[in-house]
């Protein structure tokens, strides 16, 4: 929830809003300088997809450019940063793959499961909520990370906005292909959707008064509000659940449950918490969630 001490955290932080900021890319630079351990000599069932990736020695891994704390590019190093890039980092490591050798390419909501179904990615890392909908085309691990949709709103909240009820009426812009997106649509049908392909171009719209609120995961909204200098707060009312897991192909239910088990494992070991703390954990000033248990449908 909104409160002073989080927004004097974020004003500290001194993040921009634009991926391109050199600012934002050296201290992101600075919060995930520790690269995980690599395993060595691991050995993997012939055939499958483990095998197939450590003998090439890379993985391709989709995850979003626009999101800080969870996938912000760094202009300088030409990378991704933040928790979801770490985790992709967790789970290549065990498969005997270095992070230099991750090949980074930048996904958005309405690209996830056709890039996993063509095979222009090994796996999708991206803030990617799991549903019915999606598991009938897509596989997922996870889920890692429980997050909510909530609402954005220009600084002092001049619309009043209290809650989705509140939207009626009101121009919200998402992003397209997203949850919250379709969310609006299905139960909130007063409210005036604009959708784009990014959220930065959402956060745009809010700054330029051309629409009300902008609508998301809550942890998406609190990067925008971060690298906002003040000009967006967070209403502070989620109203789902947003359960993210990672995008794999459908039915490789071996890369699947190896996935399961790495994530397991860094949510025990300690590996999770750390990723959280020098990313996403560095911009709320939270301390890492409790994990949530895997689903291993």
């Amino acid at each position: 929830m909104r409160s002073t001490r989080r927004i004097a955290a974020f004003a500290a932080l001194g993040l921009t809003l634009a991926a391109c900021s050199s600012e934002a890319g050296n201290q992101a630079a600075e919060e995930s300088s520790a690269a995980p351990t690599v395993a060595e000599d691991v050995d993997f069932p012939a055939g499958s997809t483990m095998a197939a990736l450590n003998e090439a020695g890379t993985i391709t891994v989709g995850t979003k450019y626009d999101q800080p704390g969870f996938g912000l590019l760094n202009p300088q190093s030409g990378d991704p940063e933040g928790f979801d890039v770490e985790i992709a980092k967790l789970i290549a490591a065990e498969l005997g793959i270095a992070e230099d050798d991750i090949t980074w390419t930048e996904t958005v909501s309405a690209n996830r499961e056709p890039f996993i179904q063509n095979g222009q990615v090994d796996m999708v890392v991206a803030t990617y909520t799991i549903n019915d909908a999606r598991k009938q085309v897509v596989d997922f691990a996870g889920p890692y990370y429980l997050a909510g949709q909530d609402i954005m709103v220009a600084e002092g909240n001049p619309e009043g906005i209290e809650g989705p009820d509140d939207l009626a009426g009101k121009t919200v812009c998402s992003v397209e292909g997203s949850t919250p997106a379709q969310n609006i649509r299905d139960n909130y049908p007063e409210a005036q959707l604009t959708t784009y392909d990014v959220y930065s171009k959402c956060a745009d719209d809010l700054r330029n008064g051309n629409v009300q609120a902008v609508t998301t995961d809550n942890v998406i909204l609190t990067g925008l509000v971060a690298g906002s200098d003040g000009a967006f707060e967070l209403v502070g009312n989620p109203f789902t659940e947003e359960p993210y897991g990672i995008g794999l192909a459908l039915g490789d239910t071996d890369f699947r449950n190896f996935v399961n088990d790495v994530l397991e494992e860094a949510f025990e070991d300690g590996r999770y918490a750390d990723a959280w703390d020098r990313t996403a954990g560095s911009i709320t000033g939270e301390e890492a969630p409790e994990p949530p248990a895997v689903d291993r449908y």
